[in-house]
Order: C-alpha cells, then sequence, then structure tokens
C-alpha cells in the first residue's frame, strides 16, 4: 500500500467541512432569500443614519400630518417630518438595542446554564432550579417584570428583553453542555486534570456553539419584535429618540386618518423580524441541527459504621494491608461499591469489588453486559456521575488513597499516571480540536511543557504507538482518522505521561479482527516497553485470554472468579464462568447446532434477589444458593471463587460447557 502511486486526496479540514456547510445553507431558497434580506437589513441599520438622518429631523410645519404622496411617500409625523426617512433612520436603533438585548441574553444565559459545570453539584442545582422557575414564566410577563424593575427608558427596556431572554437560552445550554460532559473525551479531560474553566472553553463550549449561534438568531428576531412592543407601551425609547415601536405609537394615533405612518415601521418590525427568524431557521435545518433541545460526583469514604471490618491475620495485621510501600501493587481495590439513589431505594450496581494490579501485571475483565465493568473502571478514575456515589474500604493507586485528600493531587496523579482508553475511539476525542493539541494539553497542564514542546511530545507519542507520518496526523482532526488509528491515538494520550496503569475499557470494539489484533498487538508491546500494568475490560473472553495474566469474572455487580488466563478454557470453578468460555465459538463448533447461550437474563441491580445472583440461571443451584451469597473465598493457590459448588459439574457436562443450553434445549 505504501508503494502505490496513487495519492488519495486529504480529506477536508473540520473548518473546510464548518465552511462548506453554511455555504450550503445560502444555497437553498430560503436559506438566500433570508440571507439576502437580513442582510440588507444589517447594510440599512448602518448606512441610513449617515444617509437620511437630515432628512428625517428636518422640520416643516406647512407639511404637519400629511398622508402619503410624490414628496413624502408615507406621509409626514405632527411637526411635518417625513416618516419613509425616519423609518429608514430607526433601523440602526431599532437593530442595534435588539442585538444589545440579544447578547445580554445570551452572556447571562451562558453562565447560568453551565453554572452546574462550573460550580458543582449543590450551587449547580440552586442555579438550574431558578431557571427552571424563571423559564415556567412566559417571556413578555419577565420582560414587563424587569422593564418595572430597570426603569422605563433604553436602558431599562434592554436589560428588561437580556434578562427575560436569559433564562431559555441558559436552559438550552444547561441541555447541550449535559449531553457533551458525557462524551468520553471529556472524561479524558478529566482524568489529565482539565480545569472546569478550562474544560467549558475548550472542550464544551466549542462542541454546543453551532446549536446556539442559529437560536442566537432566531432569538435576535424575538428580541426585535419584544423591543418594538416595550417602545409602543412606553416603555422603551423615549422621545426626542425613536426606534420603530415608538414610530408604531406616534402613528396610531391617526391610523383612521392616514394609516401609513402605522403601516410603515410595522412593515419594518415584521420585515426585520422575518429575516432573523427565517435565517436562524434555514441555517438549523441545513446543517442538521435542533433548536428544541430542552459533573462527576468525587468519590467518598464509606461511613465507617457501615463499613465491614477487614479481616485480621494472627498477628493482628489486617489481611488486605498491602505491606511495605515497595511492594504495594499499582493499584489496589478492597470492597468497592458504587450506589445509586432508586424509586424503592439504593441501587448498587457495583458490590464489594476487591483486587490488585501488580506493576507490569495484565489483568481482564470480563462479564455480560451490565455486570459492573466499565463502572468500576469510572469510580477507580473517579469519573462515576452523580448522584453516584463510591465507596470503598481501599481505593489506592501507587499508593495513594484516591478517596481522600485533595482534587488537585488526584487530578496529577491520575493526569500523568493513570492512562484511560474508552470504548468508542470516536467519542474519544473532542471534535473541535485537532489530535495534537488534544494530546498536548495533558504535557502543558502537568509537565509543565509550552506548547510547542507539547505538541513534539505529542508527536513523539504519536509516532510511539505506530501512527504513520505522526507530523501531519497531529494537525488533522478526529474525523480524518480512521478507527483503529484514532484508538492508537487515544492510547498516546495516555502516553503523554509516564503511565504505570492502562485502563482499557472494550478497546477493539466496533473495530474490525486485523485492526483489532493491533490495537491488542500495541497495548501488550507498551506493557512490555515500560513495565505497565494494564486493566482490559471485555466481553470477549478469546481476548482477554490471550492478553492478561489474570481474568476477573463479574457478574451483578460482583468478581464472582479470580483465575490465571491459562487456565481459563480448562480450569473455570464457577458455573458463570464456563458458560462464558463454552458461549465463544471456536474452529470446533458444529456448524449443524445452535450456538450454546446461558439460559436467562442477567440480574436487575434494583432487584438484587437473595443468596447468589447466578443460582436462576445455574444448572447446579440449589437451596441454600438461593439463600445464601456464597463469599470470594481464596482456595489457597491464589484463585478465588464465590460459589458453593466450585468445581462441580452439572450432569452430562464434560468441563467447558458448564452451564450452558444450546437454544433448542432452552426451548
Amino acid at each position: 500500500m505504501g508503494s502505490s502511486p496513487l495519492v488519495a486526496a486529504a480529506p477536508p479540514s473540520r473548518r473546510s467541512a464548518v465552511r462548506g456547510r453554511w455555504l450550503a445553507v445560502l444555497r437553498t431558497p430560503v436559506g438566500a432569500g433570508a440571507g439576502l434580506l437580513l442582510a440588507l437589513v444589517l447594510v440599512l441599520a448602518v448606512l441610513a443614519p449617515l444617509l437620511w438622518s437630515d432628512d428625517a429631523d428636518t422640520v416643516d410645519i406647512t407639511s404637519v400630518l400629511e398622508g402619503a404622496s410624490a414628496d413624502h411617500w408615507v406621509g409626514t409625523d405632527n411637526l411635518g417630518r417625513d416618516l419613509f426617512f425616519r423609518v429608514l433612520v430607526a433601523t440602526r436603533l431599532s437593530i442595534g438595542l435588539a442585538l444589545l438585548a440579544t447578547l445580554i441574553a445570551v452572556v447571562v444565559g451562558l453562565v447560568l446554564g453551565t453554572a452546574p459545570l462550573l460550580l458543582g453539584r449543590r450551587a449547580g442545582r440552586l442555579v438550574s432550579a431558578a431557571v427552571d422557575i424563571a423559564v415556567a414564566f412566559p417571556g413578555l410577563l419577565l420582560a414587563l417584570f424587569f422593564a418595572v424593575v430597570f426603569g422605563v427608558g433604553m436602558t431599562g427596556a434592554v436589560l428588561a428583553i437580556g434578562f427575560a431572554g436569559a433564562p431559555a437560552f441558559a436552559r438550552l445550554t444547561h441541555t447541550l453542555a449535559a449531553g457533551i460532559t458525557d462524551r468520553d473525551y471529556v472524561a479524558a479531560a478529566r482524568i489529565a486534570g482539565v480545569g472546569r474553566l478550562r474544560l467549558l472553553v475548550r472542550h464544551v463550549l466549542p462542541n454546543i456553539g453551532e446549536p446556539l449561534v442559529v437560536n442566537a438568531t432566531i432569538g435576535a428576531g424575538g428580541a426585535l419584535l419584544a423591543f418594538a412592543g416595550l417602545s409602543f407601551l412606553g416603555l422603551g425609547v423615549q422621545a426626542p429618540s425613536y426606534d420603530w415601536g415608538r414610530l408604531l405609537q406616534d402613528g396610531l394615533s391617526g391610523i383612521y386618518i392616514h394609516p401609513e405612518a402605522a403601516l410603515a415601521p410595522g412593515v419594518a418590525i415584521v420585515v426585520a423580524g422575518l429575516a432573523f427568524n427565517l435565517f436562524g431557521e434555514a441555517v438549523a435545518k441545513g446543517i442538521g441541527l435542533t433548536t428544541a433541545m430542552g459533573g462527576a460526583y468525587p468519590v467518598g469514604r464509606t461511613d465507617r459504621a457501615e463499613t465491614v471490618p477487614a479481616a485480621v491475620t494472627d498477628d493482628g495485621v489486617p489481611a488486605t494491608d498491602p505491606g511495605p510501600a515497595a511492594d504495594r501493587p499499582v493499584l489496589d481495590v478492597q470492597d468497592l461499591s458504587v450506589t445509586f439513589p432508586g424509586p424503592t431505594g439504593p441501587v448498587r450496581p457495583v458490590r464489594g469489588v476487591s483486587f490488585r494490579i501488580g506493576r507490569g501485571e495484565a489483568v481482564g475483565v470480563v462479564g455480560e453486559s451490565g455486570s459492573g465493568k466499565s463502572l468500576t473502571a469510572l469510580a477507580i478514575a473517579r469519573l462515576v456521575e452523580r448522584p453516584g456515589e463510591v465507596s470503598a474500604e481501599r481505593l489506592e493507586f501507587l499508593g495513594t488513597d484516591v478517596l481522600g485528600g485533595s482534587d488537585r493531587t488526584h487530578r496529577r496523579l491520575l493526569g500523568t499516571a493513570f492512562a484511560m482508553v474508552f470504548q468508542d475511539p470516536m467519542t474519544s476525542f473532542n471534535p473541535t480540536r485537532r489530535i495534537g493539541r488534544q494530546l498536548a494539553e495533558v504535557a502543558e497542564q502537568h509537565q509543565g511543557m509550552n506548547r510547542r514542546q507539547a505538541l513534539a511530545r505529542a508527536v513523539d507519542r504519536l509516532r510511539a504507538v505506530r501512527v504513520p507520518g505522526a507530523e501531519r496526523r497531529a494537525h488533522q482532526y478526529p474525523h480524518e482518522f480512521s478507527g483503529g488509528m484514532r484508538q492508537r491515538a487515544m492510547i498516546g494520550m495516555g502516553l503523554m505521561g509516564e503511565p504505570a496503569l492502562i485502563v482499557a475499557d472494550e478497546p477493539t470494539t466496533a473495530l474490525d479482527v486485523t485492526v483489532q489484533r493491533q490495537v491488542l498487538d500495541l497495548l501488550a508491546s507498551v506493557r512490555a516497553a515500560d513495565d505497565v500494568a494494564l486493566l482490559l475490560i471485555s466481553h470477549d473472553v478469546a481476548v482477554v485470554g490471550q492478553v492478561c495474566d489474570r481474568v476477573l469474572v463479574m457478574y451483578a455487580g460482583r468478581v464472582v472468579e479470580d483465575l490465571p488466563a491459562a487456565e481459563l478454557s480448562t480450569h473455570a470453578r464457577h458455573p458463570y464462568t464456563r458458560a462464558l468460555v463454552a458461549a465463544v465459538p471456536d474452529m470446533h463448533v458444529d456448524l449443524d447446532q445452535p450456538l450454546p447461550v446461558i439460559p436467562g437474563r442477567p440480574v436487575d441491580p434494583a432487584h438484587q434477589p437473595p443468596g447468589c445472583a447466578y443460582a436462576a440461571r445455574c444448572p447446579l443451584a440449589s437451596a441454600r444458593c438461593t439463600e445464601e451469597d456464597p463469599a470470594l473465598a481464596d482456595d489457597g493457590s491464589g484463585r478465588r471463587v464465590a460459589c458453593w459448588h466450585a468445581g462441580e459439574l452439572a450432569p452430562g457436562e464434560t468441563g467447558r460447557g458448564a452451564g450452558v443450553l444450546t437454544i433448542g434445549e432452552r426451548a
């Protein structure tokens, strides 16, 4: 492939793609018409006062209250001033005040909408509650209220309309930002130690900018109508200044004698409002946006009154004590639980997970969807989102307790020594920023490098993870990378510091088998080169068995078996582990027979049954299994299993198919 004389055209940059979408909007009939009309209104707002101010202000007492004529196209007012020119000149003040009110609404809305991200849980909830209450009131009612508060006149009207429009914009901002903060690249930035303000400016706002611009454009049309309404009621622009609303009020008194005086400013208001609204709607439709689109809790220690005391050896040393600092594991997890509030009480999707990972060791975590694998990894990385709560008897990374201490210390530790590779490589990067800059952010944040040094380090790390043309690739956007390349770049981001642990959460999902092999080989080479520990989360039992030294099998939020990877397919003792192995097809599967499956469904975390959670699906289950939950016990050889019938075989079972029924047998 590398020697091919054919050179593929480079994919367009994100900036070109954005520009192309906006140009495409102007090529549509509605977009072109609305854009031309809006441009005409804005040009008129700039030029009209310069060209026709004298004509608009000239008093002619001989032509008072005249109707439309060749000399005065829409008549004159009570001082003989030409109303046509006054309508044209009023464009600047009407449009300018509407845009200023829109700017206030946008700025205040952004501040209120992003408050939960910037201020944290408690203060953010209070701000969100206040916004929800304000949104429940009609906008015009809020504008009248604020107009009374701020006083009569242009300043009061601008502030009134701006603050009245802020709640709706805040609700939209909050909804859009909440969707972005769930993305993997935001989680990666948090692990890297990026502060809240930087996270907002670099990762959240650029990704919600387009819908906010669209809504601001539409909002400007609404602000124009609202401002004209306040001026018409006498609460806005005051004489001798005038805008379209003021002219409309003045012309209304003689509407039966000379309706043109009221009709002209009314038409101007409608045309300008339509220009803003139609252009905003055209943009929204053209770039595929919807204008109606409606933090992580820090982990904390378990209350010691509710914590099960750790086991103690004969000499009084806790059995879970990791020993001297030199012998401590990279990651030490003891009795880890994650709890969420539920309609009938607390829900614990992760309960009592305990394991250790030594330096250079590769540990795999397998289990069905919903077994708690990814949530365990997120809890370790301090990424469990509110209202979740993380508790543990011990949660130490490189000897540092991540349940206590300052957030700044944790950010620095996790940002340099903890790497996380997320499941979906497409959502692992911020689509609005170049790959190299996203990698460089880690070095700038934690290693004291300047912008140039950090970018050089990013290029070096891309080269280390075998990204061809690393220097050129560093200046490209994520959409210009293939899925495998994005996953490599994600691993490169983890290597920007000096990681002691890489947590790979389904790193080969949605990749073809060739690229899967390349990604797994890359992780293995990184581990071997730098003695990095690896925690690999996967549904693929075969992959884990090939890559890892040890395997943790999770079911219903618990570790049910801990065994060497080499013994996964031959010496598994838990029926669930053997069922997972048997459900993986291999070259010896009889193609004429249905594929084996595990009967039943995984347990709902909100309705944990008494006893062993796997009992309802297990062919070895006894009365004791449905009454008593087995503890994860060590058999003396370093293997752990939580089962009352560990190692037993079901009738007719030869070892590989324990607990598995074929589809036909299930029927």
